[in-house]
């Protein structure tokens, strides 16, 4: 098998994604799924609550580029809470706000403000994957069943994972719709202006979690023992620590390296880290940051700058040090220009990668989304650690919380 030869989800071939651009926005990789005790195709959709999934939509689309594409709510039938699905290139994100007071998001919202609930997994075969993660001790929260509509049926169950945040599995080779039973075709009235870009990211690269101290290992067992993903890196130590805080990093993926799951843990400092801000404010482990992955870095952030995306900063000294000239060598587009919007840049032995990282997206100084170019690297930019985090740090002391 090539890369050539990997199969495609049908998100992947509506957003007209061939295998080779999946490789070279997320280093997708060949893998035998036949030999896998739990086939993990992708991820399905990132599902938020809100606050406000309304207008948070609205804020996707106008600002993002995304596009609407389904809802459900009272007028389908769905009485308690709104749903709202948008999609980027192979991103599918999923809004949900409650309607009701009663409904459980309103609690869920009350106690960890806008977030992540679910990592939804595709998988090849739901009952499968029930049975492996049962037999090695994984809490399963649906059991496997069908949801039909005219447009097909889709195979659904749900395990958990760290915190609240659940991955529900969906095997949706037999339906046609537009997302899943149960939700109608939507569109947004809203107008982009002349020559606004759209479709800004491409591909989900990987989401983080943040665990409490002393839990990192554990969870890094749970995706091993339960799906079957191998661990793909790990950062410990001084690689990611500042004069005053620090944290543990390992990373699991799936066998093709579509999933890759960062799995963050506080560690001793000074000071309060970033892990221990995010737990305090979220109120329990959770999905910190999502990286979403850009073919043009430049002009994506161009764009989200236009529309009032914060990024955080970086110092000129960064550029300036001869140290990280030699170290990254030659890359598509000059120095200067990286400097100009904050783009950090990292080099491995594979090649290299772009990336830069908003501020907090709402209120509490949660979830965060990072945007990233790879040019071969299947890194996650373990040579802008520091700068990064002394650059959260900055933000945290603004805000009183280091």
């Amino acid at each position: 098998m090539t890369i050539a030869d990997i199969r495609l989800t049908p998100r992947e071939r509506a957003a007209h994604l061939r295998a080779n651009d999946l490789h070279r926005l997320v280093g997708l990789v060949e893998h035998d799924d036949a030999a896998d005790p739990f086939p993990v195709v992708g991820i399905d959709a990132v599902v938020f609550v809100c606050g406000n999934a309304t207008q948070s939509a609205h804020y996707f689309v106008s600002t993002w580029g995304m596009t609407l594409v389904a809802y459900a709510g009272p007028e389908t039938g769905q009485r308690d809470h709104k749903s709202f699905v948008l999609e980027s290139g192979s991103v599918r994100f999923v809004l949900e706000g409650a309607v009701s007071p009663d409904s459980p998001l309103a609690d869920r919202h009350r106690r960890n403000g806008d977030g992540v609930v679910d990592l939804a997994l595709e998988v090849l075969d739901v009952d499968r994957c029930i049975e492996r993660a049962r037999s090695q001790g994984a809490t399963v929260l649906e059991e496997p069943h069908d949801v039909t509509d005219d447009f097909g049926t889709v195979r659904r169950a749900a395990i958990a994972t760290y915190g609240s945040t659940r991955h529900t599995l969906v095997d949706r080779s037999r339906y046609g719709g537009v997302y899943l039973p149960g939700f109608a075709p939507h569109s947004s009235g809203f107008v982009r202006r002349p020559g606004a870009p759209e479709r800004l990211v491409q591909a989900l690269d990987h989401a983080v979690g943040n665990v409490e101290m002393g839990r990192m290992d554990h969870w890094v067992r749970f995706y091993n023992r339960v799906m079957g993903f191998t661990n793909m890196a790990e950062f410990v130590g001084d690689d990611i620590a500042t004069e005053y805080s620090a944290l543990m990093s390992k990373v699991v993926a799936n066998g093709n390296h579509r999933v890759k799951f960062p799995l963050n843990e506080p560690a001793p400092g000074k000071k309060k880290s970033q892990i221990d801000e995010y737990l305090d404010f979220y109120g329990e482990p959770g999905c910190q940051h999502l990286a979403l992955a850009t073919s043009d870095i430049l002009r994506t952030v161009d764009a989200l700058r236009a529309e009032g995306v914060e990024f955080l900063d970086t110092p000129d000294a960064y550029y300036d040090d001869p140290e990280l000239r030699a170290r990254i060598g030659r890359v598509r587009v000059p120095v200067a220009e990286l400097k100009r919007r904050g783009v950090l840049v990292d080099r491995d032995e594979d090649g290299y990668l772009l990336q830069i990282f908003t501020k907090p997206l709402g209120d509490r100084p949660t979830v965060f989304f990072e945007l990233i170019e790879r040019h071969g690297s299947l890194g996650f930019g373990k040579g802008n650690f520091r700068a990064l985090f002394e650059s959260i740090e900055r933000e945290q002391a603004a805000r009183g919380n280091l």
